[in-house]
């Protein structure tokens, strides 16, 4: 398997680069690789994938301090990637058991394995278009999930056997072990080792599960995303990770939402922002022009010497805010476009209009000259 680029050369950025300066890059990069920009273009997808991938770690305080620390490793154990990830998973890994081997004792997070367990948080991380991002959608999400075994019903046991007390740690699933030492009979709890801290005797494991209680399946859930969500954002959906034990509760299942770029506006906020191209005359002598928006095309009425980059504040045509009524702007700055190929009878019509004008309209071109003049004279 090819070794994965570093994120941050991925998207082009020192690794000292602020947030504002990561999203930024992300930005350029999602927008010049985005598959509608590059149809039929398997190179660019890739690099697509690989940036938002990169965005998706650098752009979380979390996973980024994780990813400077460890570097891809932080992630192996949570599936590989961000196509979701599902916590350590294991059923019998434990940091309490870790310190109980180092030390000989002390108390373990599993001193009572037939105790209630919480089950693991399970993330996954979707996709949405700008659109589906702004106006809000439902999404089916499939992902990994570990439940109660339904052939055992959790016991471990095969079905029509039964599960037997351990007779080494009468069920609590702990041992008191005395040791001799240099300062005199020490005594510590153990994991009973014939039961494994579970209390719990199987001699006839369930096949479905191999002893174990609980299995991995695949499961979807359909997900209501709310209007205005935006890149980074995470949804809670209780209850739908990893099954607990012992009647322990679910955990839940985090959505983590990438935003696609889009082709005209970007977001800041509730704000949209985006270039409006006018000609030159429009510019001119004013003009009635569309501007696009998210909710289709408004008329918009430019005054005359419009000049490039004067910003309109289309009001009420930015992104609600989620789980509310407030809504943003739409800021759209116009560029003027200089004609080309022009014939020559245009040519002469402009050249008798600079003549007619002779610099009287153009102030700030007139002002720049004077000046300079005056600078220069001394």
């Amino acid at each position: 398997m090819a070794e994965k680029q570093d994120y941050y050369e991925t998207l082009g950025v020192a690794k000292s680069a602020s947030a504002d300066e990561i999203k930024k890059a992300y930005r350029t990069l999602a927008k010049k690789y985005h598959p509608d920009m590059n149809p039929g273009n398997k190179e660019a997808e890739q690099k697509f994938k690989e940036i938002n991938e990169a965005y998706a770690v650098l752009s979380d305080p979390d996973k980024k301090q994780k990813y400077d620390t460890y570097g891809h490793a932080a992630f192996d154990q949570t599936g590989g990637g961000y196509g979701g990830f599902e916590g350590f998973g294991g059923f019998d890994f434990d940091v309490g058991d870790i310190f109980s081997s180092f030390f000989g004792g002390g108390r373990s997070s599993r001193s009572s394995r037939n105790g209630p367990i919480q089950g693991d948080d399970i993330a996954v991380r979707i996709i949405l278009s700008f659109e589906e991002a702004v106006f809000g959608c439902k999404k089916e999400i499939s992902y990994n999930r570990i439940q109660k075994c339904s052939d055992c019903n959790g016991t471990g046991a095969q079905k029509g056997t039964v599960v037997e007390r351990c007779s080494k740690c009468n069920g609590t699933g702990q041992i008191r072990v005395q040791q001799r030492t240099p300062f005199g009979v020490m005594q510590s709890t153990n994991v009973c080792p014939d039961c494994n801290g579970t209390g719990k005797i199987i001699k006839t494991p369930c096949k479905n599960c191999n002893g174990k209680g609980m299995i991995r399946i695949k499961k979807t859930v359909e997900a209501n995303i709310p209007a205005g969500v935006d890149d980074g954002t995470r949804i809670a959906l209780r209850g739908q990770g990893n099954e607990g034990r012992n009647g322990g509760l679910a955990g839940d299942l985090i959505v983590q939402i990438s935003v696609r770029p889009h082709a005209i506006f970007e977001r800041d906020g509730r704000d949209l922002y985006c270039d409006v191209p006018i000609t030159f005359t429009e510019a001119t002598l004013g003009a009635t022009i569309k501007i696009p928006t998210l909710e289709g095309d408004v008329e918009y009425n430019i005054p005359e010497g419009t000049q490039t980059g004067t910003v309109f504040n289309i009001k009420q045509k930015g992104v609600t805010e989620v789980n509310s009524k407030v809504k943003g702007n739409l800021y759209a700055k116009v560029v003027v476009e200089t004609p080309k190929n022009l014939t020559e009878d245009q040519k002469k019509i402009l050249r008798q209009f600079a003549e007619s004008c002779q610099e009287k309209n153009f102030t700030k071109r007139s002002s720049f000259f004077n000046l300079f003049r005056k600078k220069d004279a001394k």
